[in-house]
């Protein structure tokens, strides 16, 4: 049987009202986004330098990039059907990220609540950490899983807590102060 051609891997690069977004896909498959970032080279250095080396900058998925600058300036934009990379992740991990996606936009859940919803009961702080490795912030939305009490918690992408607070504001419509 002949060997498939590889799907090229795409890097793309916009700015938004939320900063320097970068993307890496192939296909119709998302693999890697970072935000927040001050310029769109601070944005592709924060992917993973391998694939991004092997990556030809053009415009991958249009309707992606549209949808991330609506969504920046407060539309409230549904990432749902966006194909993201789960290759080589255990299936707890695939399970935890598949029910954040679930998480309504505007809407909030525990990592406790998260664990439960992903079939993993008691396993808050496993939750925790596979949100801090989420490749995909926003199509996985990490920003909407708080700490028990409702306590903020952390967020991986450049600016940390203010970001994750940033978005959660955008999402409630409240006014966002920079």
């Amino acid at each position: 049987m002949p060997r498939q051609a590889k799907t090229p891997l795409s890097l793309v690069t916009v700015e938004t009202a939320l900063g320097c977004v970068a993307m890496l896909g192939s296909g119709n498959v998302l693999r890697q986004l970072t935000l927040g970032h001050a310029t769109a080279e601070d944005a592709a250095a924060a992917l993973d330098r391998v694939l991004v080396h092997d990556a030809e900058p053009e415009a991958w998925n249009p309707s992606l990039v549209d949808r991330l600058e609506a969504y920046a300036l407060g539309d409230p934009v549904d990432f749902g059907d966006v194909r993201i990379d789960l290759d080589g992740m255990s299936d707890f991990r695939k399970s935890v990220l598949r029910a954040c996606r679930r998480i309504p936009y505007g809407q909030t859940w525990t990592y406790g609540e998260l664990a439960a919803k992903a079939g993993y009961p008691g396993s808050a702080r496993a939750v925790g950490n596979c949100m801090a490795r989420n490749r995909v912030p926003l199509v996985v939305p990490c920003h909407r899983v708080l700490a028990a009490g409702g306590r903020l918690g952390g967020f991986s992408a450049p600016g940390g807590a203010a970001l994750k607070q940033k978005l959660l504001e955008l999402e409630s419509g409240m006014p966002v102060f920079c």
